[in-house]
């Protein structure tokens, strides 16, 4: 009974894989456990390949690529360009895009994609505070249309125009105490207005 590599190696390679199985795997298949090992290590190394994305040849290439990349900085004391570089790896400038291209691997976005990840983080606002921000700006308007003109002129002057308390008193031409009242008083009806609703 010939046992496909594929599930030797998915065997060799899952957890439930104990030795007592793989022992007897291997009086199953009637094959010496060295001989068996080698099926296993083979088996093992289809799995690698049909999993890497790339060829043997082209992950060669990359290797040269990366050690005349390193060569050249010691070399040079500075990143080399395009053309040096195709120049030390004696190849053209197309072939050196092609095998800077061929370690780029393409992976679907439900494989990659992680809520919590940085990478996928958006500077944008968040919509929901956006929205409620909306809504409170809203009903504050609504609220300073029903204060009265003396404490919604004082407010404005306070948070719009950013006055201070003397600069204010004096636009109003009353004391600074008086004006602190006045504020005191429009922020506790402003509260009392945006709680009543």
């Amino acid at each position: 009974m010939r046992v496909p590599r594929i599930v030797v190696a998915r065997l060799v390679l899952s957890s439930a894989a104990s030795i007592p199985a793989r022992l007897a795997l291997a009086a199953a298949t009637g094959s010496p456990v060295p001989l068996w090992s080698a099926v296993v290590r083979g088996a093992m190394l289809d799995e690698v390949r049909r999993l890497a994305h790339d060829s043997r040849t082209a992950r060669a290439r990359r290797g040269v690529y990366k050690r005349a990349l390193a060569s050249l900085r010691g070399s040079l004391g500075r990143e080399p360009s395009r053309a040096e570089l195709a120049r030390a790896m004696e190849v053209s400038d197309s072939e050196l895009l092609a095998i800077e291209a061929s370690g780029v691997k393409l992976t679907p976005i439900e494989d990659a994609y992680d809520e919590t990840s940085l990478a996928f983080a958006s500077d944008d606002p968040d919509p929901f505070e956006a929205l409620c921000a909306i809504e409170d700006r809203e009903r504050l308007i609504a609220a300073m249309g029903k204060l009265p003109d003396r404490l919604k002129l004082v407010l404005q002057l306070f948070f719009v125009e950013e006055l201070n308390l003397t600069e204010i008193a004096a636009v109003l031409e009353v004391s600074v105490p008086r004006v602190h009242q006045l504020r005191a008083k429009a922020l506790k009806d402003l509260r009392g207005l945006l709680e009543g609703d």
